[in-house]
């Protein structure tokens, strides 16, 4: 394992690059800049041939030490062997030169999951369109898995979407790891991460899971997509919500507008004991029977199925409220979806353990023209008092091997 990577350099330059209209790899002309960050810029590019339109992040290499070029090549190495699934954004080519590697992608105009939700208002409501969507999410996190490649930052700001939000792609693998276990605590983005993958005191062989830490983080995603909310801040037991569903696994239930089926999901994923969680084949398997999700849903009514049962902790409902609760609705969009700029905002993130591998967050400063998402692109949106924050949390770098230049990459441009 590599010791944790240092600070990112400094943004440096403007988004007005000279590389605009340049073609690299024969083909691809760069037309316009989508976003710049510490480690480079991404760009909207066009194939000059067939017209066909992609996204480039062109990740720079000067500032970089030897131990950050090996984690900036390990990330493309997985993300390419992820994107052979047709839910994870596609890699159609990197191009190694001089200065930068350009890694062409995907081209994704309609944005990330978390616009579509809080600035679009879809899927709250829309129960099959949530199961297509929750759907495709699962797969490519199970094909991932299949692989050994475990995210460990699922969360709507990478995942991006297509087709007027019915399809989705998972992206921005800078987290990701081949570890099935890890003892990488406090990796991730905060409201996402498993009470396992938070421990701040852990002992010197302390570890945990990396499949079911994904799990956990895909049933909050579950309830972003049906309620627009977050369930809770924290999953530790200084956060009072989550503290109250400990105390009634239907706490839930009382305080979203979800179902009997979607409240016994939700209980199975949310299970604080990672052995016996729900695995993704069984939460796949439980979504091809197409439950019925939101009390509101526009939906017809379906009979109704147990598909999962997990009896109450407790008769104490410990419903929790007042200011401090987090069970606000997300507020209206916050910031326009072209040409706006962002200011730097640290990510959240928990103590560093004494004993941890803990990933380490670059500085971020980003402008964006379209809401193409990547780890180049982390708005932070301005809630009122009392509201969930949805902060997009900033990129982290894994710790692991350096891997060999693949066969897929070009030496020169």
């Amino acid at each position: 394992m590599l010791p944790t990577p240092p600070d990112s350099p400094k943004l440096s330059g403007s988004p007005l690059d000279h590389r605009i209209g340049s073609t690299i790899g024969g083909y691809i002309q760069l037309v316009d800049v989508l976003g710049i960050g510490a480690y480079g810029t991404v760009y909207e590019a066009r194939n000059v041939v067939t017209g066909a339109q992609y996204a480039v992040k062109a990740l720079n290499k000067s500032g970089l030490d030897q131990r950050q070029r090996k984690f900036q090549q390990r990330e493309i190495e997985l993300h390419y062997l992820a994107s052979q699934h047709d839910s994870v954004v596609s890699m159609h080519k990197v191009i190694d030169g001089p200065e930068c590697t350009f890694v062409v992608l995907e081209y994704c105009p309609e944005g990330d999951l978390f616009s579509k939700i809080t600035e679009e208002g879809h899927y709250v409501g829309e129960d099959a369109k949530v199961r297509q969507v929750f759907l495709q999410i699962l797969r490519a996190v199970q094909s991932c898995h299949a692989q050994n490649i475990y995210h460990r930052d699922l969360k709507p700001e990478n995942i991006l979407v297509k087709d007027n939000g019915f399809t989705v792609k998972l992206a921005d693998f800078g987290l990701a790891t081949t570890d099935a276990v890890t003892a990488d605590f406090g990796c991730g983005s905060i409201f996402y991460m498993s009470p396992e993958c938070q421990d701040t005191n852990p002992h010197p062989l302390a570890c945990y899971k990396s499949a079911p830490n994904d799990v956990w983080s895909l049933g909050v995603i579950l309830v972003n997509l049906t309620c627009g909310r977050n369930p809770w801040k924290r999953a530790a037991v200084e956060d009072a919500t989550f503290k109250a569903f400990r105390r009634d696994s239907n706490f839930l239930q009382t305080i979203l507008p979800v179902t009997d089926d979607c409240n016994a999901i939700l209980k199975r994923i949310f299970d604080v004991n990672p052995d016996t969680r729900i695995t993704l084949p069984e939460l796949i398997a439980v979504f091809e029977r197409q439950p019925r999700l939101t009390q509101g849903s526009k939906e017809p009514l379906s009979p109704m199925y147990s598909p999962l049962h997990t009896p109450s902790t407790s008769q104490d409902s410990g419903y929790f409220e007042g200011p401090d609760s987090p069970f606000d609705a997300l507020p209206a969009p916050q910031y326009p979806v072209a040409r706006t700029t962002y200011a730097p905002s640290p990510p959240v993130f928990l103590p560093t353990p004494p004993h941890s591998r803990q990933c380490t967050p670059p500085p971020q400063q980003h402008t964006t023209q379209q809401s193409q998402i990547s780890a180049f692109q982390r708005p932070v949106v301005a809630f009122p008092p009392f509201t969930t924050s949805w902060n997009r949390c900033g990129n982290y770098f894994s710790n692991f091997a350096a891997p060999q230049c693949p066969p897929y990459w070009s030496m020169a441009y």
